[in-house]
């Protein structure tokens, strides 16, 4: 939900979705849609808004064809009394989640965190941008300060602010909290300045978590940082990616580091608790950025030309599966489908699906042939 949503972003987070089912080994389509509003607005406002559009779509929601999730402007909430007022019927345990922007910022902190140690760059007192400083943002703020990183910088879509020495992260959190995006109008304990300006802030490590494309190919040349972790979806095009490459800045592919979202609300859902997520989320994405870190080093090709082929390439054989079914996954869909009815106590999904997630989920590439 945006103002100025148009089909092209819708496009590039479709990717981006698909792209990460792709990674994760999850056998799940990778449909956007996008809704033109303010994402700001009183809750019931959008609400009305998201009815309407749920009207628009009806076949598509009552076939089942598009399961619609929440992102910027909407929450679980709001998207299970769209499904219900659409007559789609919402099963017991579906839209529970709440906390995607919680388990994004984990992903995106610990492929900054490998990345870091990868090329011998020590987290402690190390400096960080963030732009977008919303659910991610936030979240991954708190993750840096509490292994004693220094958060510089922050912007929300009216501003940025900035202080060489380090943002108090705690107060950050609170003005967010108490005015929103807004608060960078009015914090007095930094350098106010155009949120522009947080992409040239002298960091070590950059995390854009807000829109696409913020990154033009003719910006690329002020971002002095030496670590690109992304929260948001496609924050640069292949051109702009490429120049901050040839100044030996580590990009990561935006649906490696932003995976956590999906994954981490695909882990709940099975019962996991918060500290079986944020280990996972861990130890599974430590090969994958010292994999893409070591390729990088060999080949002369960006990061995202050397994950994107590999992705789609599991995305494929994932759809090809999916679309002949055998016995065990005809089984496992109408256990999973029991599940979603709350038919199955959660305790005995979350022992039955370890096997699934450690043999079959954000496998590293270089297990495969």
């Amino acid at each position: 939900m945006a103002p100025d949503i148009d089909e092209e972003e819708v496009r590039i987070l479709a990717e981006g979705m698909t792209l990460k089912f792709g990674l994760l080994g999850l056998p799940q389509g990778g449909a956007k849609a996008g809704i033109r509003a303010d994402p700001d607005a009183p809750e019931e406002e959008r609400f009305q808004i998201l009815q309407e559009f749920g009207a628009a779509i009806a076949p598509f929601l009552q076939n089942r064809i598009y399961l619609p999730g929440p992102d910027m402007g909407t929450s679980n909430e709001m998207v299970r009394r769209m499904l219900v007022r659409q007559g789609v019927p919402v099963r017991h345990r579906e839209l529970r989640g709440v906390r995607s922007g919680y388990f994004t910022a984990l992903s995106v902190f610990h492929c900054a965190v490998h990345a870091a140690d990868a090329i011998g760059l020590p987290l402690a007192g190390s400096t960080i941008a963030i732009e977008g400083f919303g659910k991610v943002g936030s979240s991954l703020a708190d993750l840096f300060s509490g292994v004693s990183a220094r958060v510089i910088a922050v912007s929300t879509s009216h501003g940025a602010v900035y202080h060489p020495s380090g943002l108090d992260v705690r107060d950050l959190l609170r003005a967010y909290r108490e005015l929103g995006s807004r608060f960078v109008l009015d914090y007095d304990k930094a350098e106010r300045c155009p949120r522009e300006q947080v992409f040239q802030a002298p960091v070590d490590i950059l995390c854009p978590c807000a829109r696409h494309n913020t990154i033009p190919a003719a910006g690329a040349g002020g971002i002095r940082a030496r670590i690109i972790s992304p929260g948001s979806n496609h924050p640069y095009d292949l051109e702009a990616e490429r120049s901050l490459v040839r100044r030996g800045i580590l990009c990561l592919p935006y649906w490696v580091a932003n995976c956590g979202g999906t994954l981490g609300e695909t882990l709940e859902f099975a019962g996991w608790t918060d500290a079986e997520i944020a280990s996972f989320i861990r130890r599974r994405l430590e090969p994958h950025i010292r994999w893409i870190v070591d390729q990088s080093r060999r080949s002369h090709l960006t990061p995202t030309e050397i994950v994107m082929p590999r992705t789609l390439a599991r995305f494929a054989r994932l759809s090809e599966q999916a679309a002949r079914p055998g016995l065990r996954e005809r089984i496992m869909g109408a256990g999973l489908e029991c599940y979603r009815r709350g038919l199955i106590p959660s305790a005995v999904v979350r022992s039955l699906s370890r096997g699934y997630f450690e043999n079959g989920v954000l496998l590293p590439f270089d297990r495969e042939t």
